[in-house]
This record gives C-alpha cells, structure tokens and sequence, in this order.
C-alpha cells in the first residue's frame, strides 16, 4: 500500500524541555542541525507522502512561518489543546478517507535496513487493521527511562503492560491509522489511547518492532547525548 496522507502531531506545550520551549516549540527546536519537525517531514515525503497536515497551538505563528513556502502541508489550528486523539479527529476532514500516518514530531528516528515508515505500510492489512503501531524496543531507546508499553506475540498483537510488569516495548510515536477507527470518539480532546484500547478488545489493533535507532529529546539535558548519537551514527 502506498499511504500518501500524514500528520504531524506538533502542538504540544513542550513544558520539560524549558527554557528553550519559552522562545521555541519544541518541533522547532534544532538537533544535530535539523528541526524535530523537518526530521519527522523529511521521512514522510522519502515515504512517498503527497499531503500531510501539522497541528499547532503553542507559538503557532512560529510553526506557520516556517512552514510558511510548504504548499504540501495544511495546518490545523488548536485554540485550546485537543491531546492526540482530539487533535487527529479535528484533522479528519483535511486527511482523506484511507489510512495515514501520524507522526509525533517530538522525537527522532532512524531507519534500519528498510525504512520504518515503509516497513508500515507493506505490513498494513486493510481488512485486519484499524490501528499499527511502530514498537521501539526499551533496550536501544535513547532518551527513555520507563518501564515500557506492551508486550507482542507471534502474531502481532500487543498486549499493554501492567502494574507491576517491566515491557521491552514502546510505542514509538509513529504509526498507521484508518479514518475508521474514529467513528464514535469522544468531542473535543481525548487521548489516542482510548481508541487503541477499543480496538485491542476488538483485534483490530497491531504491532510492528523498529529496527533502526529512536531518541527522545525530553530535556535540555538529553539534547546533546541525542546530537552526539547523531551524528556519531
């Protein structure tokens, strides 16, 4: 399948990364050279994504000025902060009728031998699927220090942790989603996370393990371990 919508979850507060994020948002905050959010753009369009849509709401004028020349991206304004699932859901109407991505721009990635968000796509199976999720193994998460998300069996199937389980897996903040899944959600601002709940009950929820590197850039303090991973390679 190729997916040739996306978005790019861009309106967070960015609050552990002050003082930089007083000045900057935090997709726009520089590493080894590049924006967090031109990172996240730069994988969708080699992925062979035509249209993607970014949210905003913290130093939203800051984000349109720099996306100010891009004329494959939409913004989608938020007054008042929608969270994931509300800020995709106000989205829906600019991202089509088939499955899209959608991308957090507050961490970075890099690809294995086949690049993830490919990787996305050819394991995507319309029939099965309302949600897939990119899976990043804890042991090689730079930037990360928590006890994990969920567990996969040889089926692909996640299963989330438990109080007082240690997971391998994190969910990577980079995924596959059908309008779909949507249907009936909750107004104004709810977390993806209910939707993903809904659909594990229903197994229409998935798993895909990353095979390259992933980095969260939390702190002021992490940013120049990440720069240094970077560009070490």
């Amino acid at each position: 399948m190729m997916i040739k919508r996306a978005m790019v979850l861009a309106a967070g507060l960015g609050l552990r990364l002050r003082p930089i994020t007083l000045a900057t948002p935090k997709p726009l905050v520089a590493v080894a050279g590049r924006t967090m959010l031109d990172r996240a753009l730069d994988h969708l369009v080699r992925a062979g994504v035509e249209d993607m849509v970014v949210n905003t709401h913290w130093l939203a004028d800051r984000v349109k000025e720099h996306l100010a020349d891009r004329s494959d991206i939409a913004l989608s304004h938020e007054e008042e902060l929608l969270e994931t699932g509300g800020g995709v859901a106000k989205a829906l109407p600019l991202l089509g009728h088939e499955p899209f991505y959608v991308v957090n721009s507050d961490i970075i990635w890099t690809d294995g031998g086949t690049p993830a968000l490919t990787r996305l796509a050819q394991a995507w199976r319309d029939q099965d699927m309302d949600a897939l999720l990119l899976l990043q193994p804890t042991g090689t998460a730079v930037g990360y220090q928590g006890k994990g998300d969920f567990f996969i069996n040889a089926a692909d199937i996640p299963r989330r942790r438990v109080d007082p389980e240690v997971a391998p897996l994190l969910f990577s903040g980079i995924q596959i989603l059908h309008p779909r899944l949507f249907q009936g959600c909750p107004a104004g601002a709810f977390s993806l996370n209910r939707l993903y709940d809904r659909a594990l009950a229903e197994h229409r929820l998935f798993g895909l393990v990353h095979d390259g590197g992933w980095f969260h850039v939390g702190t002021p303090e992490a940013l120049p371990e990440v720069e240094a991973r970077l560009r070490g390679g």
